[in-house]
């Protein structure tokens, strides 16, 4: 007797539109499975406002917060930080505002639990990665520390790890330079 498996249940953005709209709930979905979190913790959001502060002051793009980027129906994601070019920007945005095509720089602070850590690390890696993003950084607030992925033969890889006390920069944005202690100030 052979046994088969379940067909595994594939969500899309229109499953998205028919969940409750919940303040306290963020819904993703990356290859079409669905990931739910909580509202980080305000300390995570602080990471964020710092690290869009910094990347700010790059007078050639835009740091955007917590910005709805939808690759394709199965892939529909919410990440920490973005960074696009003021010459990309309007290229890669829809009417609802949403980014439809990949910004050159992701950034996503690491919340804690093993499912959080393996959405960031793995599922949204390589998707970022199949998607075209040029940079990727993962953030940790409880250690402190950004590890970079960059494009390498048409896939991010790790880069370098960046510690507190270093000082961050990216072929990305010319001239930009940061202690990475800022960014957990």
């Amino acid at each position: 007797m052979s046994q088969t498996l379940p067909e595994r249940v594939r969500w899309t953005t229109a499953d998205l539109e028919l969940l409750p709209d919940d303040g306290w709930k963020r819904y993703e979905i990356v290859d079409g499975e669905l990931f739910v979190t909580k509202a980080p913790h305000f300390r995570h959001q602080t990471v964020i406002r710092n690290i869009c502060s910094v990347l700010s002051q790059q007078n050639s793009g835009e740091a955007i917060p917590n910005p709805g980027v939808i690759f394709s129906d199965a892939d529909n994601v919410i990440p920490d930080v973005v960074w696009v070019s003021r010459d990309r920007l309007p290229l890669i945005t829809d009417e609802a505002g949403h980014f439809i095509s990949a910004p050159e720089l992701i950034i996503e602070v690491l919340s804690p639990g093993a499912t959080n850590e393996r959405r960031d690390r793995e599922a949204k890696l390589k998707l970022y990665s199949s998607q075209g993003v040029q940079e990727y950084w993962i953030v940790s607030r409880e250690l402190q520390q950004v590890e970079v992925y960059r494009r390498e033969n048409a896939i991010l890889k790790r880069a370098v790890t960046y510690l507190a006390q270093d000082t961050i920069t990216s072929p990305l944005l010319p001239g930009f330079e940061c202690r990475v202690e800022k960014f957990f100030a």
